[in-house]
Formats: C-alpha cells, structure tokens, sequence
C-alpha cells in the first residue's frame, strides 16, 4: 500500500519516479569516509549509518566574520533543495513586497443604491492574501502550531483556536455599518489579481483556510462513534463520519473520500481510545465559489439580505471592466508580510510560498506569477551579489523534479542577510531546533537547543522496487549561534538516502539535526 505524506515531509507527485532517478544521479560520488573533512567521530558516525549507504552528504559551514570556511564537503555541487527553496523565494519577496507591506482586499458596490437596497452587486476584489484573518491573533500576530493543519498526514497536526472566516465576518459588519441591509443582486469574488500558475499547491487570489477543509477526529469510549469536528462550515460542504472507537492500542486508520466536486466528504475508519484527536483536510476544489458563499452567509449572519442563491459557481462574468466610479464598502487589512514570512518559514507553508511568486509578480505589474523569476535572479545578482547558476528553480516552495541548489549558494545568501538591517528579523523567521517551527521535535533537550535558526528541505517518494521510501533529500540551511553570541552560515544535506517508512524516516530528519546541533557545540567550544 503506498503511504501518504505531505507538507514538511513532502508529498511526491506523479513525478515520484523521475525524482527517484535524479537522485541517482546526484547521490554520485564518494561516502562521508571520503570526504576529506574531520568532522570528528560523532558526525562522521551518523553520516556511516545504514539508510546512507549509497547516500551522499554536502557540509558547509564559514564564519562571516572573516569568511574562513570551518568545514566543507561538496559545497559546490547541486543538491535537491526541498523547502530550502523558501530561503530564496522569500529573501526576494521581503525585498519586493516589503516586510511591512498589508493587504487591502476591498468590497466594491455596483450599481445604485436606494435606501438600504443595494440594486447592483457586491465585488469582493481578491489581492492575494494568504489568510484573510483566519490566523491572525488579538495582538495582530500570525498564528501557527509546529505541525500545522497545512501538514496533517504527520503524526501531531494540530489546529490554530482562531475562526478561519474572521476576515470574511469582519468584511460583512462593515457591510451592514455601511447602511447596507439588502442585495437585490448577487456577490461575487473579482480573482483577476493573477492567473492561475500551474504550481502545486497552486495559489489562488482568494485563500480561506489554506483552501482547505479541517477534519478532527476525536476518540470517544470503545464500540461508541468518534467525535468529528470540521470547518469551516460553509454551504454545500457536508461533511459525515463513520469512524468508530476501538480500545486502547487498537489500530487508528482513518480514511477521506469526496464527491467528484469536493462538497461531500466522508470519513470512515476508526480511531483507538486514549489517542489525541487525529486531523485530516480535504481540499477546496473551487476557492472563488467557496469564498462567495461564505460571503453571502456572513452576510446573513450580520443582517444582511442576498436575493442571489447563496451556492453555485461564482458569476464572474457579471463583473465590470473596472470600479472607477464604485463606491468600497468594505475592506479587509491583513497583518502585515513579515508576519507572512514568519509563517511560511516556520512551517514551511507550501501554498505561501508559492503565492509570494505571485504576490511578486502583481508588484511588478504582471499577472504572471512566473514573471518573479527574473525578480528572483535580479535580487541574487545584482543585490546579493550571488551567482544564481548555484540555483535551479521552477516554484516557489521546492517540490519540483529538477530543482537544485549548491551549498555554498544557500550559505552566500544567509551571509547576505547578516550585512543588513533586518538580519535579525530573517534569522528568527527561521524554526529553532528544539523551540518551534518544522525543527521543534528535534533535540529537545540537546545543549544546542535554541540556538540553531534553520529552514529544513524534505523530498521523500515512493521506491516502488524495493517497497520502501527514497528520502531523496533531507537538508538544513541556516545560523549556528555559538554560546557567546557569534553567528555562524551552515547548510547539512544528505541525497538519497533510504527508509523504511514515514516513522523510520523521522530519524533521517533528526540526524540531520543531530549534525548541526554538534556542529553548534564544536563551534562553541570553539570559539
């Protein structure tokens, strides 16, 4: 039976085979043995163990101070990325869309108004914010856990408290304190922002929830039904559960089936006495209708009338050519990108990197989302001053086939940012091994423990052959602060490795961890 993963730990697409190939290919060369670097015996023994038997390690770490390289083994050849990718991705974006920088999404009225009655539409004018105040905290933070709901084929995915239609609820007050108590018309979502790219996951203009629907599973008492909790609860969605309760070390499987349109969900299965509730997510095929009905429910809920059918497909052709003499009656202000960044970073949030290609891409006028790639090189050549030959790309979060980097140019862009004034505000962007983000289940109680700041890079697919997982890449890119405070550049990556399954992978990644903790504490003791 072929595991699913997703998220952090990556899910392969149907190009799972080719990735295995090209990991082949870049898993060539000598073992650790023969590296040529001492990385002392505690290192060099993790990197002999048997899922690395025919794997291959990159090491580079330098001190900015002075530029002298500490350790280095394959630091110029490519590497599968993964999700170090982002580093690349949101280094640009924070340059182009600006840390500071909020989005307006603005509810516009056409037609006329008499009284009360709006005789026209209502056009939510989508901009490409990535959660319409679904995570945004009361102090005006973006919330997250370490294994978000973005990843809940891992073991531990947890939900966000906050109400995942804030903004959307927020939208439909403003309405009603507008003066606006009936629609003789109808409400549609205006996504002209940008096309659609042909990225996974694919970003859209409108995003509620992460375009996805929660499904909580929670055991009850043995032979009972399970608990379902799910939301957002917008029409048509309807979501049934047939998971039992079984005792105690019982086996936990639960499994999601939809209708052809997304809109009927099923769960079935059953879940042990005692666990923690268990978390799936179903997708939201069509965002813009999604969006619309939950509008048009919102509205209800805040005193207001829709004589439109609150379901169906979203009437963008009712949309006018522009809003030039449209009164706004609505807006919703997003926290601002930093808090984006931190979330994108922290748990390595595919569909928000993606969508910083376009956000990107609307900045610089374009509705191609693929039009940040010149951006991208522009920021590496002529403001990082890096040789973008040390990167191939072709999304924005690093889950394409034939996407890699170098160590050494992950490296030169984190000793960019130690040249800035927001050096520290990118460095604690990034998950701090034992403290939160993707790194948070990696030595806990490690003396190293806080002071790793590092995005992690996961390609696993299937090996049909022999029936187990290819970790075609798992790498860690990012900052050693030694115990009196100095930083140092590192990335640590191993190429095809080989696993198990998703539990035995789990201590791939937490070599990997390993490897940079004792570095952290050889560059302590050190210095």
């Amino acid at each position: 039976m072929r595991p699913m993963i997703s998220g952090r730990l990556r899910t392969w697409s149907a190009a799972g085979a080719t990735l295995v190939a090209l990991t082949g290919a870049a898993a060539a060369g000598p073992p650790a043995a023969a590296h040529g670097d001492n990385l002392g015996p505690a290192i060099e023994a993790i990197m002999h163990k048997a899922p690395y038997k025919h794997a291959q390690w990159g090491v580079l770490e330098t001190d900015p101070a002075n530029g002298r390289v500490i350790h280095s083994q394959f630091a110029n050849q490519f590497f599968v990325p993964g999700s170090t990718v982002k580093l690349v991705t949101m280094s640009t974006a924070w340059r182009t869309v600006g840390p500071n920088h909020r989005f307006t999404t603005p509810v516009m009225a056409t037609g006329t108004r008499t009284g009360s009655t709006l005789h026209g539409n209502l056009a939510l004018v989508a901009q490409g914010d990535l959660t319409m105040g679904g995570r945004t905290k009361p102090d005006g933070s973006v919330d997250y856990t370490d294994i978000d709901h973005t990843e809940a084929a891992i073991p531990g995915a947890t939900l966000t408290p906050e109400n995942p239609l804030a903004g959307i609820n927020q939208i439909a007050r403003q309405i009603r304190r507008a003066g606006i108590t009936r629609v003789d018309g109808n409400v549609i979502i205006d996504p002209r922002l940008f096309n659609l790219p042909d990225l996974d996951p694919q970003p859209t203009p409108l995003i509620l929830n992460d375009n996805l629907i929660d499904l909580l599973t929670t055991p009850t008492t043995p032979g009972r039904p399970a608990k379902l909790f799910w939301r957002p609860q917008v029409a048509p969605y309807q979501v049934t559960s047939t998971v039992r309760t079984v005792a105690r070390g019982g086996t936990t499987s639960v499994n999601v089936t939809t209708s052809p349109d997304g809109t009927r969900i099923r769960l079935s299965g059953t879940i042990a006495a005692g666990t923690q509730p268990l978390l799936r997510v179903s997708g939201i095929q069509d965002p813009n209708a999604f969006g619309r009905t939950a509008l048009i429910e919102a509205l209800a809920r805040a005193g207001v009338t829709v004589s439109a059918r609150p379901t169906g497909p979203n009437p963008q052709k009712q949309l006018p050519a522009n809003y030039r003499n449209d009164p706004r009656v609505a807006a919703y202000v997003s926290p601002p990108y930093s808090q984006y960044a931190k979330l994108i970073l922290k748990v390595s949030h595919n569909l928000g990197a993606n969508l910083a290609l376009c956000n990107m891409a609307v900045v610089r006028g374009s509705k191609n989302c693929f039009d940040a790639f010149p951006i991208e090189h522009d920021f590496l050549t002529r403001v990082a001053h890096i040789d973008p030959k040390q990167f191939q790309l072709a999304d924005g979060r690093g889950g394409t086939p034939g996407e890699r980097v170098t160590p050494r140019g992950l490296v030169e862009l984190l000793t960019y940012w130690l040249h800035t004034p927001d050096a520290t505000a990118f460095r604690r962007l990034l998950p701090i091994l034992g403290v939160d983000g993707s790194n948070a289940i990696s030595c806990t109680n490690c003396p190293a423990k806080g002071k790793v700041f590092a995005k992690p890079g996961t390609i696993i697919a299937a090996d049909e052959l022999n029936q187990e997982l290819a970790a075609t890449a798992q790498n860690e890119a990012g900052y050693l602060r030694t115990n009196d405070g100095r930083l140092l550049t590192f990335f640590v990556g191993v190429n095809g490795a080989a696993t198990k399954d998703i539990n035995s992978f789990i201590s791939i990644f937490n070599d990997v961890n390993q490897i940079t903790a004792l570095l952290q504490e050889q560059a302590s003791a050190r210095y």
